[in-house]
């Protein structure tokens, strides 16, 4: 199991606003000095920049929006929506439409103060009509940083589906039964159910990174002995009567040969990703499927962090699995159970640490009321009659009255 620093160190955080900054710097270095030598000139030059950038990319969507139009219409936009789904799709956005008219108009203003003009749209055409033919040329395409920052920005990688899944197909439905289900094995299996731990009491979910994990756990470590299952859970899901959910309790054996009972199993969606490096048409390999596991595990992090259903049902372990450890997965569990026992409070004060008695008398007698004051408090039943309650007392009327 990862300390929390090294899983800080390993888990991809999103991107930043660093590459925005460093495209700016230049910019304004670039606007500075022709601010300084040919300040006339500036506004025309930004207006042919901007065309330049932004005419071809319009070309370019509408090469794309050909396509869209003769053969997706009603299959992918079902008839309808052209302007707000179809458009922006083939990146005739507004921002787009937007900069490229703010630009033309820039330019014609600043035109006369624009050195051969004729050279100066000949270069303007040129770049318009060549810009869509190096784009579908895969020439301009986008890299992969760009592509995995799309796509994780947007949550589309198979990581967020498969996370999602994993949460709201089975996470959200079992975990609030889970406290529920230990109390009643405990029951059924003679055991105390004040010896789980507040870890033993949480669902432990096995994340390794290669994503290759075995159905039996003892498998892996002769440590591990799967002991019996939780009591069933039954939900009706999706036209199923009954449907069956259920847990597996483990026994762990430290290095002392004491025996730690906890609930622990992989996160299943992890076969998926792995299954899928395995087919050559999925085109997943190893490297992508690594990436889409740290992926899955910072994804399913921060949801299980905002549900107030699974909240403290539940412990997350990044494994890095590349070990020659025989003992490696026990030593990792039992680790994790034992940083639990050692964050858990205690909320029931010590009689140590009882405040003294408020009344001064005998210190026999404050002992003895302080032992009491500790204990639980207990339901006392007197056997005597009940008696009346007292009459008002007239003390005050007779001291006026003497007076």
């Amino acid at each position: 199991m990862q300390c929390p620093r090294e899983q800080d160190a390993l888990i991809p955080q999103p991107r930043g606003n660093l590459p925005k900054l460093c495209a700016a710097v230049p910019v304004a270095v670039t606007i500075g000095c022709m601010l300084l030598f040919s300040p006339e000139k500036l506004l025309g030059w930004i207006a042919i920049a901007v065309l330049m950038l932004t005419v071809g990319p319009l070309l370019h969507g509408l090469c794309l929006l050909a396509e869209e139009l003769i053969y997706h219409s009603n299959t992918r936009y079902r008839g309808q929506g052209m302007l707000s789904h179809m458009l922006p799709a083939c990146g005739l956005g507004g921002k787009t439409l937007l900069a490229a008219g703010v630009a033309s108009l820039m330019l014609y203003l600043a035109g006369h103060h624009l050195p051969h003009k004729g050279n100066t749209w000949e270069l303007l055409v040129l770049v318009f009509v060549l810009y869509p033919l190096m784009k579908v040329s895969g020439v301009l395409g986008p890299s992969e940083v760009e592509v995995s920052d799309i796509c994780e920005g947007r949550k589309k990688n198979v990581a967020h589906g498969l996370a999602w899944s994993f949460y709201l197909g089975y996470l959200r439905l079992v975990l609030p039964h889970l406290e529920q289900s230990i109390a009643a094995f405990c029951a059924t299996h003679q055991l105390n159910n004040t010896s789980w731990g507040r870890g033993s009491r949480k669902l432990l979910i096995l994340i390794p990174l290669n994503a290759n994990i075995s159905h039996k756990l003892e498998d892996e470590d002769e440590n591990i002995q799967f002991y019996d299952n939780l009591p069933n859970n039954e939900i009706d899901r999706a036209g199923v009567r009954g449907r069956v959910y259920k847990h597996s309790v483990y026994r762990i054996m430290d290095e002392n040969r004491k025996v730690h009972e906890c609930v622990v199993e992989y996160a299943t969606p992890l076969l998926t990703l792995y299954n899928m490096s395995q087919e050559s048409s999925a085109g997943f390999g190893e490297p992508e499927r690594r990436q889409q596991v740290l992926l899955f595990f910072r994804t399913l992090q921060d949801i299980l962090e905002h549900s107030l259903e699974c909240r403290n049902r539940y412990k997350l372990i990044l494994l890095n699995d590349e070990q020659d450890d025989p003992h490696f997965l026990s030593k990792a569990i039992l680790r994790h159970l034992e940083q639990q026992e050692r964050e858990e409070f205690c909320l029931t004060p010590n009689p140590q640490q009882e405040r003294p008695h408020p009344f001064v008398g005998n210190a026999d007698t404050n002992n003895a009321d302080a032992d009491v004051m500790s204990r639980d408090p207990t339901l006392m039943i007197s056997l005597e009659q009940p008696q009346p309650l007292r009459g008002p007392m007239e003390d005050t009327y007779h001291v006026s009255k003497q007076r």
